[in-house]
Parts: structure tokens; sequence; C-alpha cells
């Protein structure tokens, strides 16, 4: 009876029960698809990911929540992160191989940090009030334009003009399946400078025809960073964004534009437990 042995980890954890959680099997060496959909589904987390071995990589990496593969998200990258580095007893700085492309992973002050692709963008054919019909806000709630952007994953990215209009947010199902949809899926992410370069932030998704919020999103904060540099901000500079706590998971993101205006996300990650399933052929 085949064992694969797994991690439970909190990523973007400040606490130990913060952070948004994650699954992350060892050795999927050998594992079939089908399989690890199967275990990703059995975990129902966020996300659950796979080692496996790579001849041109620190390790490959492969991501699945519950219902499909993700080419690339930040919070599983950074979570794997610390499972490869304590398995391979490597250095410090990685480079996990995914769907995506590598991924440069790097560890300083107990705080993982990757370095996102570049960005693209687009602007939304929904107009600013349908956005904020959406959203449950009133049009004057929406700040600057929104964009899609994509540093590895596509997002739409929404500004709102305040903090208080983050919370207020209250997302209708069916008109996000409307207007913040981009073919595939429904995604938005709301945010707001709190000042002294901190923002409130959320992010919706859709879920079996639900609208579900996610506590802490790397990609999205690494969209972010493509934002503001395409709306004329430029590095360096670097945000602390908040994230999580209208669904009880506080989650600290550090968002880093280099002097290059190379995007990086950060954050502490936290090992809650280990186990072993064990599935017969």
């Amino acid at each position: 009876m085949p064992q694969y042995s797994f991690r439970i980890l909190n990523v973007f954890a400040e606490t130990p029960l913060g952070g948004n959680p994650l699954a992350v099997f060892e050795d999927a060496d050998g594992m079939d698809d089908a399989t690890m959909q199967a275990l990703a589904l059995q975990f129902n987390l966020s996300e659950t990911t796979f080692i496996l071995p790579s001849a041109t990589a620190t390790a490959r990496v492969r991501i699945f929540t519950p219902t499909f593969e993700m080419p690339f998200a930040g919070h599983p990258t950074l979570g794997t992160a610390p499972v490869v580095h304590s398995l391979q007893n490597c250095a410090e700085h990685l480079t996990p191989e995914m769907p995506a492309g590598r991924i440069p992973v790097s560890l300083t002050d107990d705080v993982w940090t990757l370095t996102a692709g570049r960005p693209s963008t687009r602007a939304p054919q929904s107009s600013r009030a349908e956005l904020a019909q959406a959203l449950g806000l009133d049009e004057d709630d929406i700040g600057e334009a929104p964009l899609w952007v994509d540093t590895g994953s596509d997002q739409l990215v929404i500004p709102l003009t305040s903090p208080e209009a983050v919370r207020r947010c209250l997302p209708d199902a069916g008109l996000m399946q409307r207007y913040c949809n981009n073919g595939k899926r429904v995604l938005a992410y709301v945010w707001a400078s709190s000042g002294a370069q901190v923002a409130q932030v959320r992010f919706f998704f859709d879920k079996h025809g639900s609208v579900v919020e996610d506590p802490g999103t790397g990609s999205a904060c690494a969209n972010l960073g493509g934002y503001l540099l395409a709306t004329g901000r430029q590095g360096p500079l670097a945000w602390t964004l908040c994230q999580g706590d209208q669904v009880g998971r506080l989650c600290v993101l550090k968002l880093t534009l280099g002097p290059d205006n190379t995007i990086q996300v950060g954050g502490r990650v936290v090992e809650l437990g280990r186990g072993q399933i064990n599935l017969p052929q």
C-alpha cells in the first residue's frame, strides 16, 4: 500500500493559527494526475501542492485546487518552499519549476519571498457602475480605473476609495459571473490604501456557483504590484497588505517593487503538523 507523507502549513501567518492553510505532499513521484486532483478535493483547502523531482530546477511543483490544476499561485509557492528547503537541505534560494515557469524564492529573516513574472494588463469590458453593483457597492466607491492584471495568474484588480469600502463589499454571485469573468473564472481583487504604505485587501472567486473569499492571495498581491506599475508607480516601494480578517484568518503579505521594478511577494510560513496518506492500489 503506497504511503505519501504530507505537511500542513499556514502561509502569510503572524500567529500559528492565522494565515492561509496549505497541504504539501513531500514526494509525489509516481502519483498520477487523477490521484493528485482527488487528494486536493479530499483536503478541500484552497490549494494542495505536490513536490516532484526536476532535472533543471530545485524541484517541480504542481498546484491543485479541489477542482482544477493551477499554473501558478502565490501562497502555495511560498508554503511549498520551506518544505523543499528542509527535505533537500538546500540553500535559502530556491527555483521551483511550475507550469507557469521557474519562480525564484528566497528566505530572509524568517520571511519567504517569491519573485513574480512581468505583468500584462488590459482594461475590463465591464463599467465602473457594473463592477460596483457586482461588489454590492456604490459607483463612488470605485477608485482608479480597474484593470485585469497577470503576473502568472489573471485577475481583476479593482481599487476602492477607502478601507471601509473594502470591508463593505458584499459580492453578488450572479453579477460577479457577468461582470468579473475572464472567460474561465470569476476573480476580483479589491484594495484600498490605509496610509503609510499599508493596504486593506480582499479577494473573491467563484466556487460551485457561489462567491468565496480567500484569506491570503499571493498571486493577487503580485498583481497589485503589476497594477501599481501600470498606473505610474515606480520602485523602490514596500507595502504591507492586510487580508483575511473578514473570514477570521488574518494574513499579512509583503509587496515590494525593486529599483528595477521587479515584483516580489513575501510572508511568514508556519508548519502545523505532518501525516501520511495510505492509498490502496
